[in-house]
């Protein structure tokens, strides 16, 4: 029985240990199938885009046999270089100038979901027809996938190339404006940038000079005011739209090569581009004029620094905007460009913390309207009139006619006291009167003067309180309480010298005098001395004396 178990126990053993081995094993260490790279084409033919300009090149220099290794036909020799210049002279004349939108992936742009392997290149007419020139992605073993011109393209070349008959523009002009290249572009495109547009510039400017009269004319009689002036109807935005029109239609009418019309769109995209956003940045200033007079009539002058900074703010979004659009435009990837745009913003934002809280401050102050230029403030221990209202700090001119700059992020967050938009001002001395004073002289002083307050046309008479408020230490003291409807705080002043003035009269008619602070010193005799427990040697000489302290 012991050996049984025994035997039960080295068995269960083994299959532990068998168990824990299984679980401590080494993860597969085997190395990972890495997919090979596919190998550069020398020809460019691994991404649409570098398939058709690499086509395009070498059908333009004539070497046709090398046109020919980018088209997917069976084809071989002269017929094969044949087919290529045809094709060649299609795309020239026919294509649409949008070789910047073509695709630099190797997956292609998958304008056909259903046949991903498939790229579209442009569409052309024939006729009433459309056809598409469409690129294939052919698995070749040698060269790996490349894009080569579809055969069903491939199949519609000869008929198009024979209703292609226009004369270009190229074969009219000179051969050395054609053939003479700088920077690969050729001589007659680069009159036409530095000749062509200024040309055309100004015969808009001048159009626009002898339309002003007329536009003027018609302005005075619609609005009947004959005192308006003469308005430009063709500003220099506007003149740069009409001159990328002009070369639409151009383009539109005379046939041009596939690289002049690309190179000539893009001149007329980048014009259309910057005349647009020259339109709108003209627009925002017009908006900031009239939102400014507007301001300027409701007295918030503040907030022209706001406005300023607004139009600012938005042109540069503009300009912003605008060459993005014009880099989309051209094919270039702006998701890299964004994306270090919304590091280097958060770096800025984080290095000018505090500049953005006083302007933020800034901000805040204006609008809430809190305090205006030429108001009186009490700023601390500072108090000042306020001289200017900016974006980063507030400038007030203390009494001592001195400058103190206080950013306005502090400022927003310290307590104002805005002494220029009272609209009443407390009137509040305190009169003392002699103790020598009668209640008669008293009971006189104070119907008196409530009387003054209450007949004076400043003094709001609801307000109006003269009361005997308490026995002081020196003198019978009265309260006298009123708001005074001043116009600032000289007119107060002026205001309260005058009431002053006549509380004054006030008490010296009824025969009371007006109580200094003062103390009463009783110096006791020697006997009075010694009834009150002081020893005889240290009483003071027998007189009272009354010391008035100012």
């Amino acid at each position: 029985m012991s050996n049984n178990v025994v035997r039960a126990v080295v068995c269960l053993g083994i299959l532990i240990g068998a168990k824990a081995e299984g679980q401590l094993v080494k993860p597969d260490q085997s190395p990972i199938s890495i997919k090979p790279e596919s190998p550069i084409d020398a020809l460019g033919r691994t991404t649409p885009r570098g398939t058709v300009l690499g086509f395009l090149k070498a059908a333009r220099k004539g070497d046709d046999e090398t046109a020919a290794q980018y088209l997917n036909t069976d084809l071989r020799g002269k017929r094969a270089a044949v087919l290529a210049h045809q094709l060649f002279v299609v795309l020239d004349r026919r294509l649409p100038a949008r070789l910047n939108e073509l695709s630099d992936r190797p997956e292609g742009s998958m304008a056909f979901l259903t046949r991903p392997n498939l790229d579209l290149v442009g569409t052309i007419s024939n006729g009433k027809d459309k056809v598409d020139i469409v690129l294939e992605h052919v698995d070749e073993k040698k060269n790996g996938q490349l894009w080569l011109f579809s055969e069903e393209t491939l199949d519609k070349v000869p008929d198009i190339f024979d209703e292609v008959n226009a004369v270009s523009v190229e074969d009219i002009l000179p051969a050395f404006l054609v053939h003479t290249r700088i920077a690969q572009i050729a001589l007659f495109e680069w009159l036409g940038v530095l000749l062509g547009l200024p040309l055309l510039y100004l015969l808009t400017g001048l159009l626009g000079r002898g339309l002003r009269p007329l536009a003027g004319s018609l302005r005075r009689r619609l609005l009947k005011d004959p005192n308006l002036l003469n308005v430009d109807v063709l500003p220099k935005p506007v003149r740069l739209l009409l001159i990328a029109l002009a070369i639409r239609w151009t383009l539109s009418v005379f046939t041009l090569s596939l690289l002049a019309r690309q190179f000539w769109s893009g001149i007329a995209a980048t014009i259309t581009i910057a005349s647009c956003v020259w339109l709108f940045i003209l627009f925002n200033g017009r908006c900031e004029d009239f939102v400014r007079r507007r301001f300027e009539r409701s007295n918030r002058s503040g907030a022209t620094a706001v406005l300023s900074l607004g139009r600012r703010t938005i042109d540069l979004l503009a300009i912003f905007v605008g060459i993005l659009v014009a880099l989309h435009y051209f094919g270039v990837k702006l998701t890299a460009a964004l994306a270090g745009l919304g590091v280097g913003g958060i770096a800025v934002a984080l290095a000018a913390q505090k500049t953005l809280e006083n302007v933020i401050g800034g901000i805040s102050i204006i609008f809430d309207q809190a305090l205006r230029v030429g108001d009186t403030l009490n700023i601390g221990s500072a108090t000042g009139v306020v001289e200017s209202v900016g974006l980063r700090s507030t400038r007030i001119r203390t009494l001592d006619r001195t400058v103190v700059s206080v950013p306005n992020g502090q400022l927003a967050n310290v307590q104002l006291e805005n002494l220029s938009v009272r609209d009443k001002f407390w009137f509040h001395p305190n009169i003392g009167l002699r103790y020598e004073t009668t209640e008669q002289m008293l009971r006189s002083i104070l119907d008196n003067a409530s009387e003054l307050l209450m007949q004076h046309q400043f003094v709001e008479r609801g307000s109006v309180r003269v009361r005997f408020l308490r026995f002081g230490s020196s003198s019978l003291d009265i309260e006298v309480f009123a708001y005074v409807l001043a116009r600032d705080w000289p007119h107060f002043l002026e205001i309260q010298e005058e009431l002053l003035l006549q509380i004054m009269a006030i008490v010296g008619t009824t025969g009371a005098h007006l109580a200094l602070p003062s103390q009463i010193m009783y110096l006791a005799t020697d006997h009075l001395a010694e009834a009150n427990g002081v020893p005889k040697v240290m009483a003071p000489p027998a007189k009272e004396t009354v010391s008035a302290l100012q």
